[in-house]
């Protein structure tokens, strides 16, 4: 009986070849997948604190002009007015502790310039604002109608929406959830 045996170097190739195969499936099955759920908590938080800014300086926006903006480039620069800078710089008396209602982004720092853009995409957030018509009936003092007064209010309610679905801020009809997060 002869007994027949391959060669060392094709043994060698074959466990080279298990070896590659499965340094790949690791790769694929454990190391990516963690990096790929890291930057999408990464995305959806730093989204979250975007959007809490952005809702910040709508509220800032509305107590200085009795009424909400849906034009992102007003808001943002809105920010860099000596108003909110006043805001953010001063401290609460009793407390000591400072006033400024913004958070700081994942970096460490807070930059208004980031309020544009989504971080997963980079497209803009949208910002909407509520138009509110009243209508009232005017009548005179013997019950006569004489017109109807319409009223057309605009900017009382806003809503913010990420572009990549990580939530959205306030609701344009339900007064409920005026300033709320979705996620909140």
């Amino acid at each position: 009986m002869i007994k027949h045996q391959d060669p060392w170097y094709i043994h060698t190739a074959l466990y080279l070849v298990v070896a590659v195969l499965v340094v790949i499936l690791i790769q694929v099955a454990v190391v990516e997948p963690r990096e790929i759920v890291a930057v999408e908590k990464y995305n959806k938080s730093e989204a979250r604190l975007r959007m809490k800014n952005l809702r910040e300086a709508q509220l800032l926006y509305f107590k200085k002009n009795e009424k909400f903006t849906n034009n992102l480039d007003d808001l943002i620069s809105f920010i860099n007015t000596p108003f909110v800078d006043s805001i953010r710089k001063s401290f609460d008396s009793l407390s000591n502790r400072p006033m400024d209602p913004f958070l700081v982004l994942t970096s460490g720092v807070f930059s208004p310039e980031s309020l544009y853009f989504a971080p997963k995409t980079h497209q803009k957030f949208l910002l909407e604002i509520d138009t509110t018509t009243s209508l009232d009936s005017v009548f005179t003092n013997r019950g006569r109608f004489v017109r109807i007064d319409t009223t057309v209010r605009i900017g009382t309610k806003f809503r913010i929406e990420d572009p990549d679905g990580y939530g959205s801020i306030g609701d344009l009809t339900n007064d409920a959830l005026k300033n709320t997060a979705s996620w909140e």
